[in-house]
């Protein structure tokens, strides 16, 4: 019983050094990203606060073989008072989708003006929806951009190239829009941008050499960004620069790493993608499959540091008279599950999937996300559904709790016998334990049984919070009453009596009910075992609920559901296996002994 109890203790220190993690660190930076988002900026944020990439410094050239390939317009001198300042000062083609909204910048053909119609800001849907790109001459900008670089073959479309509209003049997704320029070589360049209702462009272009000479050209393109999130990449969270390369599969550069490093260059390869992805949002371009490219990943230094990701694909030549074509994709959007995954199913875009942050333990967090999912389309509330997943999830380990718990009330039942033979052989420890084994193997009692619900417990704990903290389903789902946001945590505190008194809390005193209520039943669940003999355990099993409380105040509410609802479950399961095997259920007594006040020793 002393190993079982101090192992019970190390799990729960374990999960305790977890949980602190969420407690000290990521809670911080969660309630400085809810206090900022509080302010809707004019510029058009994204749903996090941004700021500039890196720190401003003086104008100095990238070190040698650090700088990109591709063309640049340079230092931007003019910043606009506001965003629709910005994008109202060019000639664009108006993007509106089911999904989108916002425009082409006709100068580059730069896709840098996008909204997502179906996301805000906050859980109000008067709130501002997200703003995704923006042009790159604010604080924030953010594009995706393709073009071409070679020699011999005049001035190629890039950053400055003024296209020219035909045809239709607004982009839908029943409606592609058609670009075209022709430079001084007499090489004209077609190109035609489709999108889906989703967050899909496509980009065909057609270069016909009209000229008298042969050309030689490389398509390029790029996804660059001035910003960064200021709550950026939290332990269990991935943002930054991502791609897959071929066989070499993902790879993943945080925006801090490559502040450090300058450069990334992933292997040439022939399949693929590569971009910058937030915790809900992503820009991705997916070049030519079958054509092969070289990647890099950069931050490049100057007036306006920038984090970039750009490809280049190996150089085409054309004949006079002849004509080659391509065909890239730019994914620009919120992170949908079945979306990405539909892409790569239906694209062939390979591991588009990993896109999505399910970390390394993918094999238990998607599964768990996807029966939560299930569950949302036949119940309707992801809070329901979160309930629904818990009882299954009891189910399914039912015989191996039910196992644990009646080896736990054996050795319960048994305890009057170990007490006795403690005693009997106190002041020989070997002779002790050995007495004390033949016990358990004579009455089949195993004694870490108990500890296996705590174990079964905790990854399911750990794939739950990864789907809660990641998936963009998740984000705004409301439960019932003042549950709004299941990702967020209780907006309640019982330090401002539940919103009464009018007064901002730090987040550490942000305790709302729903961790109250899963400090009592943890405390309740931990006091149907007896009491430590331990004064130090006993310190430990009393304080543990009330630690767990606040810790678990700055979780996601949903999670902290899920750990209310589990005790609850096993507080019966246990209740009911103790009563079947005739063992006494210690809460009464444990609970009494609390409040009993000790004798006072009579004075002779």
């Amino acid at each position: 019983m002393e190993n079982n109890r101090n192992f019970l203790i190390a799990m729960a220190l374990s999960i305790a050094v977890l949980v602190g993690w969420q407690f000290l660190v990521v809670s911080p930076r969660m309630d400085a990203q809810r206090q900022s988002t509080e302010t809707v900026q004019n510029d058009g944020s994204l749903q996090t606060p941004q700021t500039p990439a890196g720190t401003p410094q003086e104008n100095v050239a990238a070190p040698a073989g650090r700088e990109s390939v591709v063309p640049s317009e340079g230092t931007v001198t003019a910043v606009p008072a506001t965003r629709e300042e910005a994008v109202a000062s060019g000639a664009r083609i108006p993007i509106d989708t089911p999904a989108l909204s916002g425009s082409i910048n006709l100068t580059g053909a730069r896709l840098d003006d996008l909204r997502l119609k179906n996301y805000h800001e906050t859980v109000k849907d008067t709130s501002p929806t997200i703003v995704l790109l923006s042009p790159e001459n604010l604080p924030t900008g953010y594009f995706a951009e393709f073009g071409y670089i070679g020699q011999n073959a005049g001035d190629l479309p890039g950053p400055a190239t003024k296209w020219q509209a035909e045809g239709n003049q607004t982009l839908t997704p029943t409606t592609p829009v058609t670009l075209t320029t022709t430079n001084g070589a007499g090489v004209t360049f077609s190109r035609q941008i489709s999108v889906d209702d989703n967050f899909m462009f496509t980009v065909e272009d057609a270069v016909r050499n009209g000229g008298a000479q042969p050309v030689t050209l490389s398509s390029y393109g790029r996804v660059t960004r001035y910003s960064k999130p200021e709550v950026a990449s939290v332990y269990v969270l991935f943002e930054g620069l991502i791609g897959v390369f071929g066989e070499d599969g993902l790879s993943e550069v945080k925006y801090s790493a490559i502040e450090s490093d300058e450069r990334f260059t992933p292997p040439k390869v022939a399949s693929g993608w590569l971009g910058i992805t937030d915790k809900y949002w992503a820009t991705t371009l997916i070049p030519q499959a079958g054509q092969p490219f070289q990647s890099r990943f950069l931050y490049l230094t100057g007036n306006r540091p920038r984090y970039q990701t750009e490809y280049v694909a190996d150089p085409v030549t054309l004949a006079p008279g002849t004509t080659v074509t391509a065909t890239n994709r730019t994914f620009a959007g919120a992170k949908v599950v079945d979306v990405i995954d539909g892409y790569e199913d239906t694209l062939n875009i390979r591991q588009f999937g990993q896109l999505i942050d399910w970390g390394w333990f993918y094999f238990i967090t998607r599964p768990m996300f996807h029966a939560l999912d299930w569950l949302y389309r036949f119940i309707g509330n992801f809070g329901l559904a979160i309930l629904a997943v818990t009882v299954v999830l009891k189910l399914i380990f039912f015989p191996l709790a039910n196992k644990s718990y009646k080896s736990m009330a054996r050795m319960k039942n048994m305890q009057p016998k170990i007490t006795e033979l403690r005693e009997r052989f106190k002041d020989d420890k070997q002779k002790q334990q050995q007495e004390m084994m033949r016990i358990y193997k004579e009455e089949k009692i195993n004694p870490a049984a108990g500890c296996w619900p705590i174990l079964i417990q905790i990854p399911v704990f750990f794939a739950l919070y990864k789907v809660l903290y990641v998936t963009i389903e998740m984000r705004h789902a409301p439960f019932f009453g003042w549950i709004q946001d299941l990702a967020a945590p209780d907006p309640t505190s019982i330090f401002n009596l539940f919103g009464l008194i009018p007064v901002d809390l730090p987040s550490f005193l942000l305790v709302g009910v729903w961790p109250i209520m899963m400090g009592i039943t943890m405390f309740i669940q931990m006091r149907l075992n007896p009491t430590p003999p331990d004064p130090t355990q006993q310190m430990i099993f009393t304080w543990m609920p009330v630690i767990f409380t606040f810790m678990l105040a700055s979780f996601p509410a949903g999670l902290v559901i899920y750990w209310t609802w589990n005790n609850t479950l096993s507080i019966i399961q246990q209740t009911v296996i103790m009563k079947r095997n005739g063992t006494k259920i210690e809460l009464w007594d444990n609970l009494r002994g609390m409040f009993r006040r000790r004798e006072k020793p009579s004075e002779s």
